[in-house]
């Protein structure tokens, strides 16, 4: 397969679909450990990869046979249970492993799941590499897989939970402690229930948790980053300092001021950043985002001599374009924040914590200290279609150039097919509001009407 192939089953953020339908089967998620673990052989040291996942109730089906696949590759398998994403990346690099999976769909319903890996360094697999994982699932594999004397084994690492706690917390300069703040913080039923809270709570805070009660079925449910109503109603029930809200695999945040507001993933990279630009840690003279950060962003990130360089949608993207700039901030207007220093992907805990810290150090409310920029007014929307994407239809690109230049420069128009959904989002910025009404909602209805 060459490079430019297409690629059939990973798409931006792994390979992701509807639990027990293609490609969320057990016996893709086979194919797909005996095809990684065959890559991922190098050399003679006995291989190893990290199993992580989320809180849904596929997981128990999927874990057991990405497992076997590995071992028939020949890997020892080490099991982490429930864990965020971000704990999985720094495990399988401070435990020098081959590999790192994790099982989860981030902030789909329960309905979904989805499978990612790291390398050794902690990082996502590149385009590259998946296609090369793909090549070997499309194979006969029976006579490369190992022989009975060199199948691999199966055991659970008890201090995974712990290993994360620790690294989070240290991400802190030393002695920063939390005492004092009463901190609202919704887990989404996801993989940080347990060590979120408890980072939180070994740091002096006082926490009160929401979305910490997992049955399989209920992450994500209005809950979490993606659904910050509870979030922003128990921070004025409770008189919370803040509200930190993490999505079902825990690598992003949004967080809620005191007055129950939300603090979206652009003004946490802003603050962040002029933090980091403050007490010189920022390198590479700026931050990465994506296409989808706000222009005020930028021009926040410009009156401090900063630069934003923008990416296409993915924090894989990000962490990717960050290596090669020398830049150790970067991240996405949902939430993903990837602070290099300290984690090599999205970590919501971490990111919260950075924040916290300025609060602490400062001395001011949330409200004051977590807007650093006035936003343009915004709209996002998405259309939902069947069969082929609508958006290569001559009238819908006619219909999207006709809205740039009604525009005239004081904006953007962005329209992208999602890479987990089928879905065409639809999204304008610029000065004047009611004009970026308009032109989604005409978009929108034009899509949609193409899509019927």
């Amino acid at each position: 397969m060459t490079e430019k192939a297409k690629r059939r089953l990973f798409g931006t953020d792994g390979i992701r679909g509807t639990a027990n339908t293609a490609p969320m089967t057990p016996e893709i998620a086979l194919k797909l450990g005996q095809a990684a673990g065959l890559l991922f052989t190098r050399g003679k040291h006995r291989h190893r990869v990290i199993i992580g996942k989320d809180t849904r109730l596929s997981g128990y089906m999927l874990e057991p046979a990405l497992t076997a696949g590995f071992i028939s590759a020949g890997m020892n398998v080490t099991l982490a249970g429930p864990l965020p994403t971000p704990a999985i990346a720094m495990l399988t690099r401070s435990l020098r492993l081959d590999l790192g999976v994790v099982i989860s769909a981030s902030h789909n319903p329960y309905e979904d799941n989805g499978i990612k890996l790291f390398g050794p360094d902690g990082n996502k697999l590149s385009d590259e590499t998946e296609r090369e994982i793909e090549a070997l699932m499309a194979q006969d594999l029976t006579d490369r897989l190992a022989p009975p004397a060199k199948l691999g084994r199966a055991a659970r690492l008890v201090d995974a939970a712990g290993r994360y706690i620790e690294a989070a917390k240290a991400s802190l300069e030393r002695g920063l402690r939390l005492d004092g703040l009463r901190i609202v913080l919704d887990c989404a039923h996801g993989a940080a229930y347990k060590v979120a809270p408890a980072a939180l709570f070994e740091l002096g805070a006082e926490v009160i948790p929401l979305g910490v009660s997992p049955d399989g079925f209920n992450i994500n449910r209005e809950a979490g980053s993606t659904a910050p109503q509870k979030l922003c109603e128990a921070v004025l029930e409770h008189g919370a300092d803040i509200g930190i809200a993490l999505d079902g695999d825990a690598d992003r945040v949004i967080l809620a001021d005191e007055q129950g507001e939300i603090i979206d993933g652009d003004q946490i990279l802003g603050l962040i950043a002029r933090d980091m630009h403050a007490n010189g840690t920022l390198r590479g003279g700026g931050i990465v985002a994506t296409v989808m950060s706000n222009l005020g962003l930028e021009r926040f990130l410009g009156s401090l001599g900063l630069t934003l360089t923008r990416t296409k949608v993915g924090d894989r993207y990000v962490a990717e374009t960050m290596r090669e700039k020398g830049i150790n901030l970067g991240g996405e207007q949902s939430g993903h924040v990837i602070l290099s220093d300290f984690a090599t992907t999205g970590d919501g805990l971490v990111a919260a914590l950075q924040v916290l810290a300025v609060l602490v150090r400062g001395g001011k409310r949330a409200s004051e200290a977590c807007r650093v920029f006035a936003p343009l007014p915004q709209l996002l929307r998405n259309v939902r279609y069947a069969g082929a994407s609508p958006l290569a239809l001559p009238h819908i690109q006619a219909a999207i150039a006709a809205a740039e230049q009604r525009l005239n420069g004081a904006g953007r128009v962005l329209i992208r097919p999602s890479g987990t959904e089928p879905l065409i989002r639809v999204m304008a910025e610029g000065e004047d509001s009611a004009l970026i009404h308009d032109i989604v909602g005409g978009l929108c209805e034009t899509i949609a009407a193409a899509a019927a």
